[in-house]
C-alpha cells in the first residue's frame, strides 16, 4: 500500500522450551555423586536418550502468521492478555528482535520506549545519553543541540542532567527516555506500559505530547497499555492480540468493546500468572457467596460476600489489601485488614470474608486486585493483579437504583435541594 509506514506480512516469532524437572535449591555432593553414578547406569539401558531429551522442548509461538498495515500518521493502540504477545510484537517493530518467519516493512525512523532499561547506557549522564539517542535516530549533532532544551525542560531532570542515569530512580529514567523519544522527531513513536512508572500527572502529560505529535506532526504513534481509558482516548485504530494472534483489528472503540465482552471470568486463582511476591504465603481460594451459595453475578445493589482461602508454609504476620476495579482496571476503592485496626498470625490454610452490603457497584464486571504483606510492608507475599471476579447486571427490586445509563461505575443516592 502507498500510504503505509509499516506493513506486517505473515509475522510469527517461536521460541524453544525445555521442560525440566524443577531443581533443588541445595544439592549436596553426595548427591551430586548419586546422580552422576544413576546417569552412567541407566545410559546403556536407555536405547531412546536423545528423544527423551527431544520430547523435553517444546515449540512454543508468541506470534503466529500476524498480517496488518498502518498508514503514516495512525494512532494505533494494542491490547491483549498477558502472553497475547504484545511485548514480543512491539520488539520485533523496533527491530530488537527478528521473526522467525514473516516480513517487516518500515518505512521512517522508529524511537521505542519498551522498558525501564532499553536504549541508555547506564554508565553515561542523561545530557550523554540525550546525544547517543540522538546519533542512533540518524541525527547530527546541531539537530540534537536544537531540541536539547525542549527535552530537558519536558523531562524536569535539569538538576540531574550531568549524573549518570544508573543512578536515576525509575521515574527520572521513564521521563527523560520518553522526552528523547518523542522529541527527536522520529517518524514512528512505539510505547509500550512502561508510563505506569511514573507519576499520574506525567503519564497525563506523556499522552498528551503522543496525541500532540501525531495529530499536528503527522507522526505514526502506537501505544500499547492495559488502561482501556489511556487506549480509547489516544488512539483511532486498535489491534486486539489473543494467543499470539490477530484476533481483530478496527475502530478503537468497537475493539476496546469487543475485549472487554471477551474478558474470561473462569481463571484459576492457582494457575494465574499476573501476580508477583516471595510466595511465603498464596491466595488459592477466591469465592463469591449469597446467602451461602456459590455465585459468579449479582443484580445492582444486592449484597454479597467474597471469599478468599489464603495458604502458608509457616508462621507469619499479615495485612491483606483489596482493591476493587473496573474492566479499565482503573482501582475504584480499596479495602485493607488494617482498617479494622488489627492484624493477624497465621499459619498453614486460613479464610478471610470480606461483606459487600448493598455495593454502590452499577452494572459492568470488575476485576480485584489482591495483596499479601507484611503489616510494616517490608515483606510481600503474594500479589494478584486484576483477577476477573464479578459480573453486575440487572437491578434489584429492593435497591433504590436510578434505571437510566449514566456515566461512572459508582452510584451515590445524593440528596438534591433547589435553592
Amino acid at each position: 500500500m502507498k500510504n503505509s509506514i509499516i506493513q506486517v506480512q505473515n509475522i510469527s516469532k517461536s521460541y524453544i522450551i525445555s521442560h525440566e524437572g524443577e531443581k533443588a535449591k541445595y544439592t549436596s555432593l553426595r548427591d551430586v555423586v548419586a546422580e552422576k553414578a544413576k546417569k552412567i547406569f541407566h545410559f546403556a539401558k536407555s536405547t531412546n536418550s536423545v528423544a527423551n531429551y527431544k520430547a523435553k522442548r517444546e515449540e512454543f509461538f508468541a506470534l503466529n502468521d500476524v498480517n496488518f498495515n498502518i498508514e503514516a500518521g495512525d494512532r494505533i493502540g494494542i491490547i491483549g492478555r498477558n502472553g497475547a504477545g504484545k511485548s514480543t510484537l512491539l520488539k520485533i517493530l523496533s527491530r530488537i528482535t527478528e521473526p522467525t518467519s514473516g516480513q517487516i516493512k518500515i518505512r521512517g525512523r522508529v524511537a521505542s520506549l519498551l522498558e525501564v532499561g532499553t536504549g541508555f547506557h547506564p554508565e553515561l549522564t542523561g545530557r550523554e545519553n540525550i546525544f547517543l539517542n540522538g546519533a542512533i535516530l540518524g541525527m547530527s549533532r546541531s539537530e540534537i543541540k536544537n531540541k536539547f532544551d525542549e527535552i530537558v525542560a519536558f523531562a524536569e531532570v535539569e538538576k540531574f542532567l550531568d549524573t549518570p542515569v544508573k543512578r536515576y530512580s525509575s521515574g527520572m529514567y521513564v521521563r527523560l527516555a520518553f522526552a528523547v523519544a518523542a522529541n527527536l522527531e522520529p517518524e514512528i513513536l512505539i510505547v509500550d506500559e512502561v508510563l505506569a512508572v511514573g507519576d499520574a500527572q506525567f503519564q497525563k502529560k506523556c499522552l498528551g505530547k503522543m496525541e500532540d505529535v501525531s495529530k499536528n506532526e503527522g507522526r505514526t504513534v502506537i501505544f500499547v497499555s492495559h488502561q482501556m481509558d489511556a487506549i480509547e482516548s489516544l488512539t483511532q485504530k486498535c489491534i486486539y492480540l489473543k494467543d499470539g494472534t490477530l484476533f481483530k483489528m478496527g475502530n478503537t472503540n468497537e475493539i476496546v468493546e469487543t475485549y472487554l465482552s471477551n474478558s474470561n471470568f473462569k481463571e484459576d486463582i492457582n494457575t494465574y500468572k499476573d501476580r508477583s511476591g516471595n510466595k511465603k504465603a498464596k491466595v488459592v481460594k477466591i469465592e463469591l457467596l449469597k446467602n451461602g451459595k456459590k455465585i459468579n453475578g449479582v443484580k445492582q445493589g444486592e449484597s454479597f460476600e467474597i471469599v478468599l482461602g489464603i495458604e502458608s508454609g509457616e508462621q507469619l504476620s499479615f495485612d491483606i489489601s483489596f482493591v476493587v476495579e473496573n474492566q479499565r482496571q482503573v482501582a475504584l476503592f480499596c479495602t485493607q485488614l488494617t482498617d479494622l485496626s488489627t492484624t493477624i498470625i497465621k499459619n498453614n490454610y486460613f479464610e478471610v470474608k470480606i461483606k459487600m452490603e448493598k455495593p454502590n457497584l452499577r452494572q459492568g464486571d470488575y476485576q480485584v486486585s489482591i495483596a499479601l504483606f507484611k503489616p510494616d510492608k517490608s515483606e510481600f507475599y503474594d500479589v494478584v493483579l486484576h483477577f476477573p471476579i464479578i459480573t453486575i447486571e440487572g437491578i434489584d427490586s429492593n435497591a433504590n437504583f436510578p434505571i437510566d445509563e449514566r456515566w461512572g461505575n459508582l452510584y451515590f443516592p445524593l440528596q438534591w435541594e433547589v435553592l
